[in-house]
């Protein structure tokens, strides 16, 4: 049961990434574009770490931690460039 769940999880991340995919290349606007582009980093967050868990192996987990890191400076950078664009 233990050894399955993991192998679960990895799947249902799977087809979120692939669905998150098809909203990057699908999106009418820039920001539903970016907005995917976010959620694809996050859940390759979610995949590094549950893979870190399936292999009991530690390393994927500072792997984890830096994708998020700069998944978060690069929505920040979004942000500022919407603000910027959007002043006269």
């Amino acid at each position: 049961m233990m050894e399955t769940i993991p192998s679960l999880t990895l799947g249902i991340l799977v087809v979120a990434l692939l669905l998150a995919f098809v909203r990057l290349l699908r999106g009418p606007t820039l920001p539903d574009r970016v907005i995917a582009l976010d959620l694809i980093s996050t859940l390759c967050v979610g995949i590094s770490a549950v893979y870190a868990i399936a292999v009991r192996n530690p390393v994927f987990l500072d792997v984890a931690i830096l994708l998020a890191l700069i998944s978060f400076l690069g929505t920040i950078a979004f942000a500022q460039y919407v603000r910027k664009r959007g002043q006269p």
